[in-house]
Parts: C-alpha cells; sequence; structure tokens
C-alpha cells in the first residue's frame, strides 16, 4: 500500500483521544512553578506586599520532590504580623523552612493538591499559626496549570512544516508520584490541518 505521510497522519490524529502517560520531572516542576506561582522575584506574596513592612508574609525557594505517593515541597516562608509604631514594628514575625507533603490530584487540567501536611524544624506560636494556614491555604489555592502547557507545547509551529497542529481535547486522568518525576495520565486529541 502507498500512503503519503500528510494522508497517514490525517489518519493518525483522526482517531479517537488518546491516552498516554507525561512524565513531568520534578526540575521541570520546579521551572513551571516559578513561572505560574512564585512570579514576583522568586516570591509567592501570601499577605501583603513588599511595600506593608509590619504587615506581609511570603514563600520563596520551592523545591520539589517525590514522598512515598505523596510530592514533598520544600521552601521558605518569611513573614510579620506587627503594627506600625514610631518608625518601627512591633508583633510577631519569623523567617524559617518548611515541608509540605501532599497528594496530587487532578482537577480541571490542573495539578490539585489534597491532604495537606505541613512540617517545620522549628516550634512557637507563630510558626503553628502560619503552619495551620498553609495546611488550610494551599489545597484550595495552589494548582499546576497543566493543560495550558500542553497546549502551548504540542502546539508549537514545526519549522517549514506544510501543516499545523492543534490540540481539540485534553483531559487530565491521574497523578503517581515516583522517585524523580510526577507522571500525568493523560487522554489527548491532536488534530493536524
Amino acid at each position: 500500500m502507498n500512503c503519503s505521510l500528510p494522508a497517514l497522519l490525517v489518519f493518525l490524529f483522526a482517531l479517537p483521544a488518546v491516552a498516554a502517560d507525561l512524565e513531568l520531572r520534578y526540575s521541570a516542576l520546579e521551572r513551571l512553578i516559578s513561572a505560574q506561582v512564585f512570579t514576583e522575584d522568586g516570591r509567592k506574596w501570601v499577605k501583603g506586599s513588599a511595600k506593608t513592612p509590619c504587615q506581609f508574609a511570603y514563600l520563596e525557594h520551592p523545591r520539589i520532590g517525590g514522598d512515598g505517593d505523596r510530592v514533598k515541597i520544600v521552601a521558605k516562608f518569611t513573614g510579620r504580623s506587627a503594627i506600625g509604631l514610631l518608625g518601627g514594628c512591633v508583633g510577631l514575625g519569623d523567617a524559617f523552612d518548611f515541608t509540605l507533603t501532599a497528594l496530587p490530584v487532578p482537577s480541571n487540567g490542573a495539578i490539585s493538591l489534597q491532604d495537606v501536611k505541613v512540617a517545620t524544624e522549628r516550634d512557637s506560636f507563630y510558626i503553628r499559626r502560619v503552619r495551620q494556614a498553609l495546611q488550610l491555604n494551599f489545597g484550595k489555592d495552589f494548582k499546576i496549570q497543566v493543560k495550558d502547557q500542553a497546549k502551548r507545547l504540542l502546539e508549537q509551529p514545526q519549522a517549514g512544516a506544510a501543516f499545523q497542529q492543534e490540540l481539540s481535547a485534553f483531559n487530565l486522568n491521574g497523578v503517581r508520584v515516583h522517585a524523580d518525576a510526577l507522571v500525568l495520565e493523560v487522554e489527548f486529541k491532536l488534530v493536524v490541518k
């Protein structure tokens, strides 16, 4: 049977959606999170800003890995909850490293975190309050957009190609934690025009 490449591509991509595993290495995931979440000089402000010296909190320097069936994020927290008085700040504040572990789950083309647990080496009243806030809010607020990244990657024009590709369907069905990567169970349909 003699078949041209364009006809073969049209036939292959006209098939139903394809299921595949997409391995997302932790180093790439760190860059992706930095680009999506830690956008202000490598920081993720969770309260206030650099312009509010007595009332602020931010996270920085995230490092990501696996821990059994959980994803592990080690980062630094810096914050202050104080009032301005005579040109200074009076109140609570601290800077410390924390370790967050959670179950990664698919959520509308993104990775969300469930069953979030936060640990610190040191303990104090302020640190306990921060740990509690991180546990409550990280699961609600933290999402890694996978669908948008897959669309950008798969629809990139190929130099000299006589066709274009379009991601017409994308479902993130599952997330597995491995020692060096998250393995995403995806189903997608790529249309070549």
